[in-house]
C-alpha cells in the first residue's frame, strides 16, 4: 500500500525521484515527487503539483499535431515553453518538500506525432533547458529506445501499474484515459498486456470546444443531456484501428477532428448533444471491448487519468460491462491508493529510476519490441 503523507524532512536517499507527465488532453503538466522503497513497488509521495497551458501554448501545441509550414522553428518555440513551465512545476514542488535529495526527473514530453507504423514517434521536448533551468540530472526520451527495437514506444505505463497495482489474488485492469485510452491488463499470475484502445477525452474535448467554448465537458454533463445514436455509435466502431491485434498504440495522429467530420457526414441534423453522448459512449464501449477480450474474467477495472472525474463515463463503463455481462466492478486507482491525476507523472518518476538503476522499462509482450530495454536519454545537471 502507498503511503500518500508528505514527509519534509532532509532526505538523502537515492530513490526520490520527480515524475512530469504533460499529455495528449493538452490542459497542463502533472509533477509529482516520489521516494521508491528500495524494491520499487511501494513509495511515498512528497508533494505534488500542478502547472496549466495557457491557450497559447496549447494552440502551438495542437498545431503541430498536423503538417504544415515552418514546422522546425515552431516547435524548437514550442519545447523551449514546455521546458519552462516544467521547471517551475519542479519549482514548486521543491518548494512543497524542501530538504529533498532528488535524484533525477523523468518528464514524458509532449507528444505531437506519433507513427510506430513507421518506427518513429515525437515527443517535444528540451531537456537540456530544463536540466540548466532546474539544477537537477533529467532523463527524457522514453519511447524511442522501443520503437528501435521494434516496438510501438507505447503504452510504457503497464510495467509501472504491474510494480504498483499488481496483485496474486485478483485479475486487474487499469485504464488510464487522458486524450486517448490504454489499458494494462494485470493478471494474477503475473502476466502483463495492455494496448492503446482508441479515444479517450480527445473527441469529447474537441466536440465541446467547437460548440460550447469549453475545455472538457465537466462530469460529463453535457454527455448525459443527450440521447446515444446508436447508428453513428455503430459507424464509429467500424474505424479499423480497433480490429488491429495487440501490440497496437494511437493517438492525436488518427483521432482528430477531421476523423470526426468524415464520420458525421450523414449525421448533419443530429443535435450536438447527441453527438456528444455518442463520443461518450465511443469511448466506454472501446474500453470495455478491449477490457473484456483480454482479460473475460477481469475482478475489477481501475480508472486513471482525467477520465477517472468524468462521472457519466464511468456510469457508462459500467453500462457496458453489464451490457456484456460482465460482474466487474469500475472504480478510480483512489481505491487502491493513488489519486488518477497522479497515476501518470508517477510512471514516468519510476522510469526515471529504472534508468538509473539500469533496469529496462518497457515490457514486450505489451510494446512488441524484441526485448527488455533500458529506456531514456540523461540530460545531467
Amino acid at each position: 500500500m502507498q503511503s500518500l503523507n508528505r514527509d519534509t524532512h532532509q532526505n538523502t536517499d537515492p530513490n526520490t525521484y520527480i515524475g512530469l507527465m504533460s499529455g495528449t488532453s493538452l490542459d497542463g503538466v502533472d509533477g509529482v515527487m516520489v521516494q521508491f522503497a528500495p524494491d520499487g513497488a511501494t513509495m511515498q509521495i512528497l508533494a505534488t503539483a500542478y502547472q496549466p497551458f495557457d491557450a497559447a501554448l496549447q494552440q502551438a501545441a495542437m498545431q503541430l499535431q498536423q503538417p504544415g509550414d515552418n514546422e522546425i522553428e515552431r516547435e524548437a518555440a514550442l519545447a523551449q515553453r514546455l521546458a519552462q513551465v516544467y521547471a517551475a512545476c519542479v519549482a514548486d514542488l521543491c518548494r512543497l518538500a524542501p530538504g529533498q535529495t532528488v535524484q533525477a526527473i523523468g518528464v514524458h514530453g509532449q507528444t505531437i506525432r506519433h507513427r510506430p507504423e513507421l518506427g518513429w514517434t515525437r515527443q517535444t521536448n528540451h531537456p537540456a533547458l530544463l536540466a540548466e533551468l532546474s539544477g537537477l540530472d533529467v532523463i527524457a526520451d522514453f519511447r524511442s529506445r522501443d520503437l528501435a527495437a521494434g516496438g510501438q514506444g507505447a503504452p510504457l505505463v503497464p510495467a509501472f501499474h504491474q510494480a504498483i497495482f499488481g496483485s496474486s489474488a485478483h485479475q486487474r485492469v487499469v485504464v488510464n484515459i487522458g486524450g486517448i485510452s490504454n489499458i494494462s491488463v494485470l493478471g494474477s499470475d503475473g502476466a502483463v498486456s495492455g494496448f492503446d484502445t482508441g479515444p479517450g477525452n480527445v473527441l469529447m474535448d474537441g466536440w465541446i470546444r467547437q460548440h460550447l467554448g469549453h475545455d472538457y465537458d465537466a462530469d460529463g454533463t453535457w454527455a448525459a443531456s443527450g440521447q446515444v445514436c446508436q447508428a453513428l455509435l455503430d459507424r464509429l466502431l467500424q474505424e479499423p484501428y480497433l480490429q488491429l491485434p495487440a501490440p497496437k498504440s494511437t493517438g492525436r495522429d488518427l483521432f482528430h477532428a477531421e476523423w470526426l467530420r468524415l464520420q458525421l457526414q450523414d449525421f448533419r441534423q443530429l443535435a450536438a448533444a447527441d453527438v456528444q453522448a455518442t463520443l461518450c459512449a465511443y469511448t466506454a464501449q472501446t474500453i470495455i471491448m478491449a477490457s473484456l477480450a483480454q482479460s473475460p474474467a477481469c475482478d475489477a477495472l481501475y480508472v486513471c487519468g482525467g477520465g477517472a472525474y468524468n462521472r457519466h463515463l464511468m456510469q457508462q463503463m459500467r453500462h457496458y460491462l453489464a451490457l456484456f455481462g460482465s460482474s466487474a466492478q469500475v472504480h478510480s486507482t483512489s481505491a487502491l491508493g493513488v489519486a488518477p491525476e497522479r497515476v501518470e507523472a508517477l510512471a514516468f518518476a519510476w522510469l526515471a529510476r529504472q534508468f538509473c538503476l539500469r533496469l529496462p522499462g518497457n515490457l514486450p509482450a505489451v510494446t512488441g519490441a524484441r526485448g527488455l530495454r533500458i529506456l531514456g536519454a540523461l540530460y545531467p545537471a
